[in-house]
């Protein structure tokens, strides 16, 4: 699975007016429902802070990746926000965020497409120019192909 397969212009928000995580976590599960890649909103939710409670998501360079594996996603996909705001979230290097990568996964996914999943937006966050343009482009488009980036 790859990332151009799962994510589409309407999952992705690069003018988000959120102010806390929460807000980042609910507005992007919301374009997850919309696009009928969630099937109940606050179950998704709760499984999501079920997996910020084991441990950081924020991975630094203003990026986290918050992500629930649940039986209310009916197709993992992924949604994208950014922020102008700075956004209070627990990372290694204490910086804000302002781009955050939400994982819907599956439960039957969990393991092997979570893992492919991870890996690939990994490779694609690992590069500064890349993690630049995210962080930058207004266009829609361009986030999807820096994401899908494939694994050398």
């Amino acid at each position: 699975m790859q990332i151009d397969h799962i994510l589409n212009e309407n999952l992705i928000d690069l003018d988000m007016k959120a102010t806390t995580k929460d807000e980042v976590i609910r507005e992007l599960t919301s374009r997850l429902y919309k696009e009928g890649k969630v099937i109940q909103e606050e179950a998704f939710i709760k499984d999501v802070y079920l997996r910020e409670a084991e441990g950081k998501t924020g991975i630094g360079g203003h990026i986290a990746i918050p992500h629930g594996k649940s039986d209310a996603v009916c197709l993992t996909s992924i949604a994208v926000g950014r922020t102008k705001n700075s956004l209070k979230w627990e990372t290694p290097d204490d910086l804000p965020v302002h781009f955050v990568i939400l994982f819907a996964v599956r439960n039957v996914d969990k393991t092997t497409v979570h893992l492919k999943l991870l890996s690939q937006v990994a490779t694609a966050l690992a590069d500064d120019e890349t993690l630049q343009k995210l962080l930058t482009t207004q266009n829609k488009k361009e986030v999807i192909q820096l994401l899908s980036q494939q694994i050398e």
